[in-house]
């Protein structure tokens, strides 16, 4: 497999004592499934001589079987190996699967880069002034010390006692100033083959337990996973605000690293914190370090033939503040500031407009409006308009290019059909198809922050214009009435735009209520942040026609269809322009000019024609916009499955009005309206428009009608059954015909 190298290279991130045991188990489980043998496993399990044990890797191995559904993988080993530092080998190229990221936060040091920084250990040393010059860089001279020298054995380790907690430095460093460098006789004799330890925070001399630390002024890094040479190098370059630098006399060095934190709540914040940008900068570390009482080895003793020795002090950045203020400067990923001046003679030229204005490539779009207004249907025709480079709506102008499609919604075959079904109705031939790629993920769809970078893996190369996701709500992060979560989440299509410089194009629904009352930008569903996020929001309304309107629209149709039959049958030139506006008229010509029986399959038509004008519903769609000023309102018809432009029948028409947005006027509105002939009329319309609009996505139900009419389905069916106009079939709903006696 060609990621073993990969795999040895990152096995040198991870080491096997600093892990739990379900993840040592996890190393040697990828290690097999990589087709590795168990000698590696051992050999780097080896390493670490405190938890090795021999042949316990063999036995381990033998009943890894493997698993049937999701197998453990080198990607765990890739994973450990990337929260401990690893940047990963040059050249790498990542798998479909694998996770990535924009950027590795907080990446200071590249391992593959850094040269060992050597210790200077003299051999000439005076234990005495070693521990006086720690004891005076760490403790104020009234404070507690607590240090240990007693020892005692376990599994061939040294392990110490509490020790002592009852002087301070003062008093300490009183005493080793007369010692004649015999720091033993004032602190202990301790084991050389041991050596001593001290604990680097204050005590409040009752004890040495966390409770008993006064002030939470440092903690402890310590890395025993490389070579001393690189651990000396790393903490220099990661500039950490060192007040001491020991070395421990066998294999680590030990930094008192400056952290003061007011308490231990924030001490354990800060400690977090610095332990993550250690360990993604390779630097790793024992966990178990992490307590403020904990002990460090003593400056001046000695551990078997090595000194334990104090390196340096107050080196790094100043204080804790400096020090994360330096390490957030040179991490962040965010551009530089620029003179207007430099660009004032130069400037760089605008992004090319995708939809002609109202969006440039490489920005936002969001379009927002109820349940069964049609929207995944709006974003399939601009799909299709981008790719044959003809106008969305037959109103807006749009580039051509490819475009990418993310099905969160529909099945696949549905998804398919949809876009067959709507190239057919915009009369459109089909010449461009390779410009659309559809990417269906219904059922497999995940939150927005994992699908980014997934995204932008697979469409790198693919030349994108556009991406639009029908429906946002599939792939939200966290609550979408959350400005903060739902910032995080759109921070997402923004990194989008910006890695595939193309346009994100996105939808989502209204919040409940009549929307009419509201301005176009704030009836998105959430926090406003969805209708302040994008560069360009198209809101839609549904406007409800007037009978006078119907009517129109009836007689439109029938002219049409009787100026059909009558150019079929060779008759064209019995009416002109102003006949063809009038039902009368063309009736007139129609008894003239054809028989009986084409005048009975006219008067078919003309029913047909009528019915399917009733069953279009209207909508407006005004636009709040960032790059372009704002155009008009734009009047449609959803005349299933596409949208036409009005030809002015719409005009004058306004969306219905909640009550709770309309002041003292619109409450006067709503309480005349509770005249119980007025509500009744009221019901049916509403009941009729639900169930008319249900109708597009085929048989209607009660549960369908609910989430229309944002009421309940026992709501629903209670209005259904006083409408006496429709029969329930369990969930299923339909319009009684005359003569029905279900």
């Amino acid at each position: 497999m060609e990621n073993q190298n990969d795999l040895l290279a990152a096995l040198e991130y991870v080491r096997a004592g600093n892990l739990t045991y379900d993840e040592w188990t996890a190393v040697g489980m990828g290690l097999k499934e990589a087709g590795l043998p168990c000698s590696v496993w051992d050999d780097w399990s080896a390493l670490d001589s405190q938890r090795y044990h021999k042949g316990e890797c063999a036995r381990k191995w033998e009943t890894f079987r493997g698993a049937s559904g999701a197998p453990i993988t080198e990607n765990s080993i890739f994973k450990m190996a990337y929260d401990r530092g690893w940047s990963g080998p040059v050249g790498h190229e990542l798998n479909w699967d694998d996770e990535i990221s924009a950027s590795h936060s907080e990446t200071i040091v590249d391992r593959r880069w850094v040269e060992g920084r050597e210790l200077h250990i003299p051999e000439h040393w005076d234990p005495a002034r070693q521990l006086i010059e720690y004891l005076e860089t760490l403790f104020e001279p009234t404070e507690n010390v607590g240090f240990v020298t007693a020892s005692w054995m376990r599994d061939g380790r040294y392990l110490p006692t509490q020790g002592c907690w009852d002087r301070t430095a003062g008093q300490l460093i009183e005493a080793l100033t007369h010692c004649g460098g015999d720091i033993g006789a004032v602190v202990g004799d301790y084991d050389p083959e041991a050596g001593a330890w001290i604990r680097f925070n204050p005590l409040d001399g009752q004890g040495c337990k966390n409770d008993n630390v006064t002030e939470y002024r440092y903690a402890l890094v310590e890395s025993d996973g490389l070579d001393i040479e690189t651990q000396n190098a790393i903490i220099h370059q990661l500039e950490l605000p060192c007040a001491a630098l020991v070395y421990s006399g066998k294999k680590s060095l030990h930094a008192i690293v400056r952290v003061d934190a007011p308490d231990y709540a924030e001490y354990r914040r800060r400690v977090d914190y610095l332990y993550s940008v250690c360990q993604k900068n390779g630097l790793v570390l024992d966990q178990a370090c992490r307590n403020p009482s904990r002990l460090s080895r003593m400056p001046g003793a000695m551990r078997g033939e090595q000194k334990q020795y104090l390196l340096e002090t107050n080196f790094g950045k100043a204080n804790w503040g400096e020090w994360k203020d330096w390490v957030e400067s040179v991490t962040d990923d965010l551009p530089d500031t620029e003179s207007m001046a430099a660009a004032w003679e130069n400037m760089p030229e605008l992004s090319p407009a995708l939809i002609e204005g109202v969006l440039r490539q490489g920005h936002k779009m969001l379009l927002a409006g109820p349940s069964k207004a049609g929207k995944s249907f709006a974003l399939i025709e601009l799909c299709i308009s981008i790719a044959e480079g003809v106008p969305w709506f037959g109103r807006f102008r749009c580039a051509q290019g490819k475009v990418l499609y993310i099905n969160l919604e529909l099945d696949r075959a549905s998804c398919f059909h949809r876009f067959r079904d709507v190239y057919t109705a915009m009369g459109l031939n089909p010449e461009n198809l390779r410009n659309i790629d559809v990417w269906n993920l219904r059922g497999a769809s995940v939150p927005m922050d994992k699908l980014a970078p997934k995204l932008i893996r697979r469409a790198a190369k693919s030349g994108y214009i556009a991406v639009v996701l029908d429906p946002i709500y599939k792939v939200i992060t966290g609550d979408e009435n959350s400005a903060d979560q739902m910032a995080k989440s759109c921070n997402q299509f923004d990194l989008v735009c910006r890695e595939l410089g193309c346009a994100v194009i996105y939808c989502h629904h209204h919040s409940k209520g009549a929307q009419g009352g509201k301005r176009s930008m704030d009836r998105a569903s959430g926090s406003g942040v969805f209708a302040r996020d994008p560069d360009a929001m198209l809101d839609m309304t549904e406007l409800e026609p007037t009978e006078a309107i119907r009517t129109q629209m009836k007689n439109r149709a029938a002219c049409a269809a009787c100026c059909e039959l009558l150019d079929k049958r060779g008759h064209g030139d019995a009416y002109g322009p102003d006949d063809a506006l009038s039902k009368t008229q063309m009736l007139a010509i129609c008894k003239d000019r054809l028989g009986q029986a084409d005048l009975r399959m006219l008067d078919a038509e003309i029913e047909r024609a009528a019915a399917h004008a009733m069953e279009k519903t209207a909508w407006r769609i005004e636009g709040t916009l960032r790059e372009f000023a704002r155009f008009a309102p734009v009047n449609l018809w959803f005349d299933y499955p596409v949208h036409q432009l009005d030809s002015g029948l719409l005009e004058d028409l306004q969306p219905e009005t909640d009550f709770r947005t309309a002041g003292r006027a619109g409450a006067a509105k709503r309480w005349a309206a509770t005249d119980k002939e007025d509500t009744a009329k009221k019901n049916r319309k509403e009941l009729a428009t639900a169930f008319e609009a249900c109708t597009m996505d085929g048989e209607v139900t009660v549960y369908a009608m609910a989430e229309y009419m944002d009421l309940k389905p026992r709501t629903i069916k209670q209005r259904l059954k006083a409408d006496g106009g429709y029969w329930i079939d369990g969930e299923k709903v339909g319009r009684k015909e005359p003569g029905y006696k279900g």
